[in-house]
């Protein structure tokens, strides 16, 4: 499939093409500190390619470079519309539409990424490293908070509210586009709760966002 052919599929039916994903880190309190690390007095912005998508009912290839690829659960808002500066009141204007998503993470890779102080990009953004749900449109989702939730063969793995984000959708929103120019089909992967583990070939990850939406995969 080529890149530029990938696209959103919408419960409703509709589909729009993906573009940037931009993914925030530490964006709960208690995942920072599962990690070793701290709230950041920014937000923690990294990207990930449309090529790291994949959909509903997926089988996971696991990179052959790392030994401990990490599930983290997360609510991903897609971008209806263009914006720039969008104010936090403004921000679900923009929004067209939610669902939940893994944002894998090849753990050993980041670990030493960090500490020689280089980028996280072949930890976060490799093929496959970005499964979504079919996406709620916004319209039918409400504002939350959902629940976020993670089971790895049939076990719960992580359980938390989108309400202990640091953060709020509406002032990632705004954050990120007073920054960057969001576009349409571009989203926002905005963080996982504690409960972050390793999935190794063989397992099965279901992810749910409430009752609204859920991702299944295999990993091979």
């Amino acid at each position: 499939m080529s890149i530029h052919s990938i696209q959103w599929s919408f419960s409703d039916g509709t589909a729009i093409p993906i573009g940037t994903m931009y993914c925030i880190g530490r964006n709960y309190a208690a995942h920072a500190r599962e990690m070793g690390a701290e709230v950041a007095d920014d937000p923690i912005v990294f990207l990930k390619p449309p090529a790291a998508y994949r959909n509903n009912g997926s089988v996971i290839e696991l990179p052959r470079w790392t030994n401990d690829v990490h599930h983290e659960v997360e609510l991903v808002v897609v971008i209806g519309a263009d914006c720039v500066d969008v104010h936090e009141n403004d921000a679900w204007n923009y929004v067209a539409g939610i669902g939940v998503g893994l944002d894998l993470t090849a753990r050993d890779v980041q670990t030493a990424a960090r500490k020689n102080g280089h980028p996280w990009a072949v930890a976060k953004a490799w093929r496959g490293s970005a499964p979504v749900s079919a996406i709620v449109p916004a319209n039918e989702c409400g504002r939350g908070p959902w629940d976020l939730r993670c089971d790895v063969n049939g076990t719960q793995r992580q359980y938390s509210s989108t309400d202990k984000m640091e953060r709020s959708v509406e002032q990632l929103i705004s954050y990120l586009s007073g920054v960057f120019t969001l576009q349409r089909g571009d989203c926002i992967f905005t963080g996982t709760p504690e409960g972050v583990g390793v999935i190794v070939v063989g397992d099965y990850v279901r992810a749910s966002l409430s009752t609204l939406t859920t991702l299944e995969v295999n990993i091979v």
